[in-house]
């Protein structure tokens, strides 16, 4: 998993959308939308009550690991899936029902899906052909879609004449084309290569901010790129929506282990709470008392009392080795040590935390030997409470 800046990160002074809908009708609206494959016993659950509203002209990653269930709600938005349960929704009109075509939506697939027999232009024209666009209209159309993804030049060209990221760029320009209110990103730079990809994120960001109305669902399971385009992720597992928010709030304040872990990689590290004023608190870890952020949230209720067992969010980069010396540290032994090129993530046994390993960003390629000992020293605060069981 690539090393994530957050603080030079583009999405924490991310706009917000263009439109402010908190009391319009939204985009995009799932409700309690069920899909499962099989019957009886047998059925399997590919999306379990899955709720969500997206306004126009915002961007809303669902991440998740394979299997989540992320491409299943795309797949239920777009049509090509029947919810088994619940209803979906655009600008408040039930197409639960309605075929893909009817819908109105762009959708970009992680193949592509160009017709190889037909030149750019023609696989940009096809949607609008199907959408019976008046002929005049469909040659401005084309060359407008592809000015706003820089393929211009390549109207006349095959799909197999182009680079990958090049009929990325074709597949985003068909979805434009017929001016969706809702577009659809499934995985769309899973299949290039690292430095595409980086290109490519930075095409996207500036695509977004030319369709300042177009509200985009965009599915993902890599966590830079969700970071990097979304006004809030929708955080999901087994076939589940585990929690939604800001990216900043999610990085920062995770409501749950598993999106703590699962955004970012951070450390879970067992502690006791001790006192607690307002949104700070003392805790301890191996016989170590340290402070912590302890969020409270505006809905619902989080008990920090004091005696209570938690987890203590900790991001690896925010840790630091020292020497066995320094007073503020724990005694650990390096299990393991992998160069990344930025940072080198060290592997720590600790002790007083047995059957817990902890993972530290050193800065630079920093060398330790398997079974050296060093100090672990937290910063202050160390991090955030996160319940057990959550």
């Amino acid at each position: 998993m690539p090393d994530i800046d957050v603080s030079s990160s583009p999405t924490i002074s991310a706009a917000q959308p263009t439109s402010t809908l908190s009391e319009a009708t939204p985009a995009i609206t799932f409700d309690r939308v069920g899909v499962a494959y099989g019957r009886g016993k047998k059925a399997t659950d590919a999306l379990v009550d899955f709720n969500l509203k997206v306004a126009a002209g915002e961007t809303v990653a669902l991440l998740g690991p394979s299997g989540s269930g992320k491409s299943t709600a795309l797949n239920a938005l777009a049509g090509f899936v029947r919810p088994t349960s619940g209803s979906v929704r655009l600008d408040g009109r039930d197409v639960t029902d309605l075929p893909p075509a009817k819908r109105g939506i762009g959708v970009v697939l992680q193949s592509y899906a160009l017709f190889p027999h037909m030149r750019v232009a023609d696989n940009v024209a096809f949607g609008l052909k199907s959408h019976r666009v008046p002929r005049g209209e469909i040659g401005p159309r084309v060359a407008e879609a592809l000015d706003m993804v820089g393929m211009s030049a390549f109207g006349k060209r095959l799909p197999r004449e182009l680079s990958g990221g090049q009929q990325q760029r074709v597949a985003i320009a068909r979805a434009l084309a017929i001016r969706p209110r809702v577009l659809l990103l499934d995985e769309p730079l899973a299949a290039l290569d690292a430095q595409l990809r980086q290109s490519m994120l930075a095409e996207l960001q500036q695509l977004k901010q030319a369709l300042p109305e177009t509200a985009m669902l965009y599915v993902t399971h890599d966590q830079a790129e969700a970071l990097a385009l979304a006004h809030r992720i929708v955080v999901m597992n087994d076939a589940r929506l585990m929690d939604v928010g800001t990216a900043e709030n999610l990085w920062r304040r995770p409501p749950t282990s598993f999106t703590a872990a699962f955004l970012g990689g951070a450390n879970l590290i067992p502690c006791t709470v001790g006192r607690v004023i307002g949104t700070s608190a003392l805790v301890s870890i191996a016989h170590k008392t340290i402070s912590a952020e302890a969020p409270q949230p505006t809905v619902g209720t989080i008990d920090w009392a004091p005696g209570s067992q938690a987890l203590l969010c900790i991001r690896p980069h925010a840790l630091q080795i020292v020497g066995l010396g320094h007073p503020e540290a724990l005694r650990a032994s390096v299990n393991a040590s992998v160069w990344r090129g930025a940072t080198t993530r060290v592997v720590l046994s600790v002790n007083g935390l047995p059957d817990r390993l902890i993972e530290v960003d050193a800065p630079g390629q920093a060398v330790y030997s398997i079974g050296t000992e060093v100090g672990l020293r937290f910063p202050q605060p160390a991090g955030v409470l996160v319940q057990t069981g959550r």
